[in-house]
């Protein structure tokens, strides 16, 4: 049987049938449609609009955490293609161009994050932070939004400025009033102050240094541990020993210091409570009569919250006169 003319015939449908294949293959939606499809992701539609965050938020709807962190907004970034993305940089001043790599369900990484994008208009962004571990994602998503408003949109649509957008709700100063009112019962429930304590020396004999945490690239400019856990270092001149000591205290409403707890391990019980007993003695002997406190604050209330001291002391050696 001759089956070249029946070849011939179909020749022509199967390539039409292979072009439409492909164009539909290659096609990519602008943006994820979030109906249960997993296209691959693309910000084209955004290319070149600037983006500032005005919201971070926890799937509760709240920016703080019950031991006084706060999600704050300070991303500001700017789509170029689906391979590059700028975003600010708090520490130099300046945009800082940072790859994008563009996977499937919605998610992308960039700046060492990982993100899953829940919506994407050219007046807002909201995205969800992933989590990853070793070599691995969790595509589910973590419980840590962020919102982003195009500089536009706030300036010249509803009006406002960044920092009015930016400020904590209602809602925020409800839960943060609620954490006051059990701090003030009980110190062991205070929580991290957003204006933290400030300490001060009220002798030339004591010298205060405040350690301060510098934000990089490598923790993606995250600078909360200087109000997390904020942290002095005390020298102390013409002390009655030598003497290192390391623990952390309540500062209260009024700049008061209670003790806490010892900051370094304990192999046996009996040093434990030499160490307890002879720090103890030094927060009462200097730092209560050396020392000024202001206590810190969270939007605008000031409650007890809790500081980290290293404190060293250095006793004057006093020479014999010999005849």
């Amino acid at each position: 049987m001759n089956v070249t003319p029946l070849v011939k015939k179909i020749k022509p449908i199967f390539y039409s049938f292979l072009i439409l294949f492909c164009l539909i293959a290659c096609k990519q939606r602008v943006i994820v449609k979030h109906n249960g499809e997993k296209d691959r992701i693309s910000f084209k539609q955004i290319f070149g609009i600037s983006y500032t965050e005005v919201a971070r938020r926890l799937d509760n709807g709240l920016s703080f955490s019950k031991d006084g962190y706060q999600l704050e907004p300070d991303w500001q970034m700017e789509f170029i293609s689906n391979d590059s993305v700028c975003i600010y940089s708090p520490i130099k001043k300046e945009y800082i161009n940072f790859p994008l790599t563009c996977g499937y369900d919605s998610i992308f990484n960039t700046a060492r994050t990982w993100f899953k994008a829940r919506e994407i208009t050219r007046d807002s962004l909201l995205f969800q932070l992933i989590e990853a571990h070793a070599d691995s994602i969790d595509t589910r998503g973590s419980n840590v939004y962020m919102t982003f408003y195009a500089d536009n949109y706030i300036k010249n649509v509803i009006h406002k400025d960044t920092a009015t957008v930016k400020a904590p709700g209602k809602q925020d100063t409800l839960f943060v009033k609620s954490l006051v009112d059990s701090a003030e019962k009980d110190y062991h429930k205070a929580f991290s102050a957003r204006q933290p304590p400030i300490v001060e020396s009220k002798s030339n004999l004591v010298k205060v240094t405040r350690r301060y945490a510098l934000g990089d690239m490598l923790n993606n400019f995250d600078t909360s541990d200087n109000y997390m856990y904020p942290t002095y270092d005390i020298a102390i001149n013409q002390a009655y020993a030598n003497f290192y000591y390391s623990f952390s205290v309540f500062v209260d409403n009024r700049g008061d210091i209670h003790y806490d707890k010892p900051l370094i391990p304990f192999t046996g019980k009996g040093y434990e409570e030499s160490y307890t007993a002879l720090s103890k003695a030094v927060m009462e002997r200097y730092l209560k009569k050396y020392l000024r406190i202001r206590p810190g604050s969270t939007l605008g209330m000031i409650h007890p919250s809790s500081i980290s001291i290293h404190v060293e002391g250095k006793k004057i050696v006093r020479r014999r006169l010999v005849k």
